[in-house]
């Protein structure tokens, strides 16, 4: 477990995973789902598929592979490759079993860095295949919400009416639009929100998303510049933490039987070139 702090923060991730497990401020309080019965993980990377390829199957160049929900690198042991006051970086590459499963050479870092009471993301893919690499990659913290209970609000940096993809209860969905359960920007946390899995919004409609309590006062801000952003919290047991999650990618749609390399929100990598993005995550207010 590799710890940094601030005047602000403290936070440790796991060399599982490179999983962020806990934040807390300065008062001891904590942010961060510790897991449990409800969910068993705190912040999983997504890496090389966000949610599910359908029958746990997919195709590259006619060849079957099998991954399971969300890829194989939450559950890897990543290497801590350099580490000073306020950043670490963890990495992890291709091995033995990773190409039985995805039949790509890669190196991937996740970093995490403390800016006062701020933590980026940061993730960079690198392409050390001699052949185009395709993945998608995202995050699923989860954060505890101010009450204790499943209620409280996310307030979206966009007033106007909004789409969600059409989903469904087993978390499968379409790429269909249905409108977002918003007012004004305002989804209202509710056990029925999640009804049907997770809530997705694509087509870069949001970029910062921010849980706040019951008055109206911000816990925790996610900003973000995927094309998408999901909200989850297990149907039906009333967990209090909400998971903001943002994607580059999403899972296979009902019925697609394509290439890998044709899948929606599908990222390609020539040989030696390379990916980074990031997400920030500000704990109280923003300053």
């Amino acid at each position: 477990m590799v710890e940094l702090k601030n005047e602000l923060l403290a936070i440790r991730v796991a060399e599982k995973g490179a999983e962020l497990q806990s934040v807390k401020n300065n008062e001891g309080r904590e942010f961060m789902w510790q897991a449990g019965a409800a969910w068993s993980r705190h912040s999983p990377i997504l890496f090389p598929i966000v949610c599910s390829v359908n029958d746990n199957t997919y195709l590259v160049a006619g060849k079957e592979y099998h991954l399971p929900r969300h890829g194989f690198a939450r559950d890897a042991e990543f290497s801590v490759v350099s580490q000073s006051a306020d950043k670490v970086t963890l990495a992890l590459h291709e091995s033995y079993d990773t190409l039985k499963v995805y039949p790509f050479r890669f190196n991937l870092a996740i970093s995490y860095k403390l800016e006062g009471n701020k933590i980026h993301v940061i993730w960079h893919v690198e392409n050390t295949d001699t052949q185009e690499i395709h993945f998608q990659i995202g995050g699923h913290p989860a954060f505890n919400l101010p009450s204790g209970k499943l209620e409280g609000m996310i307030k979206l940096d966009n007033e106007k009416p909004m789409t969600s993809l059409k989903s469904y209860a087993d978390g499968s969905h379409e790429m269909v639009e249905v409108p977002l359960e918003a007012d004004m920007g305002i989804i209202e946390i509710t056990e029925n929100f999640f009804r049907n899995d997770s809530v997705k919004i694509h087509k870069c409609q949001t970029h910062r998303a921010m849980l706040m309590d019951t008055n109206g006062e911000a816990a925790v801000t996610v900003d973000y510049k995927t094309p998408v952003c999901a909200f989850w919290s297990p149907y039906g047991k009333h967990a209090p933490f909400v998971c903001i999650e943002p994607w580059y990618g999403i899972g296979d749609p009902r019925e697609f039987k394509g290439e890998f390399k044709d899948k929606p929100l599908m990222n390609h990598l020539q040989p030696g070139a390379s990916f980074m993005s990031r997400y920030t995550i500000t704990i109280g207010e923003i300053i």
